[in-house]
């Protein structure tokens, strides 16, 4: 069984709410929601947000959509995936969070190929240098897939507060542990920004999405592409915003 697990809250610090914020007249989760499904190796897609009330509303927009959700740990992301995945019975995870409404189904089936093809234990559109994932793709187009009994062994053995809140750390930092593995695009497409953390972001998808959706139909990577060499001046919206600020976050609280 591979569960796409989307991790999404409304508790986020710098757009508060951001998930259930309004993309050609459907919330950001839905978009996200809807992109993951359409990958054809995922049998199942579930939501992972918390048991704080105001996330309430994101299991209910879950359930409208028809998939499940499950409510668990606030700060222990690594225990929600966990206990998701037990539940759901996932032999495979793929880990998407409620922030990129650009995810690309066709990238996410590609992962899952190589994971299954040359059985890693985790594999990620990212490489791993220095103790950090450097991915060739656009911020917002990251794909992790992992199997159910690495993620086991993390949600055991991890301690470090930013191995527990961002639920893969444990896996790639340690690759005499885990077979690790990295898909890499063909072209560095990392100065790209196409994920959801602060308003500029959100009007960048908005305008992406402007132009590009039509219901019923999902684009992709090489169509947003073809429209930012239409119309490059998009990419000035959300210029020089700092990449995986939560983790890093993370890492200064450990230094406390």
């Amino acid at each position: 069984m591979i569960v796409a697990i989307v991790q999404a809250r409304m508790g986020s610090t710098r757009l508060p709410g951001k998930v259930m914020m309004e993309i050609s007249g459907k919330p950001m989760l839905w978009h996200v929601v809807d992109r993951a499904r359409q990958a054809k190796r995922i049998n199942q897609v579930v939501v992972a947000t918390t048991t704080n009330p105001e996330d309430e509303k994101i299991i209910k927009l879950a359930l409208e959509m028809g998939v499940k959700g499950y409510a668990g740990s606030q700060d222990d992301v690594l225990d929600r995936y966990y206990q998701t995945a037990k539940i759901n019975r996932a032999d495979i995870i793929v880990r998407v969070t409620g922030d990129c409404p650009l995810i690309d189904p066709k990238i996410i089936d590609k992962t899952i190929d190589f994971f299954l093809e040359n059985n890693f234990d985790y594999v990620s559109t990212a490489h791993i240098s220095k103790g950090e994932l450097k991915s060739t793709y656009p911020d917002g187009l990251d794909t992790e897939v992992f199997s159910f009994k690495a993620l086991e062994k993390a949600w055991k053995e991890a301690k470090l507060f930013s191995e527990r809140e961002h639920v893969t750390p444990y896996i790639w930092k340690n690759p005499t542990i885990f077979k690790c593995k990295s898909l890499q695009n063909k072209k560095d497409l990392s100065h790209m920004r196409w994920t959801v953390d602060t308003a500029d972001d959100l009007k960048f998808t908005r305008e992406v999405y402007k132009r590009l959706y039509k219901k019923g139909e999902i684009f992709l990577l090489k169509d947003v592409l073809d429209l930012l060499e239409k119309y490059p001046e998009l990419m000035f919206i959300n210029k020089g915003i700092i990449k995986d600020e939560g983790y890093y976050k993370s890492l200064k609280e450990e230094k406390k």
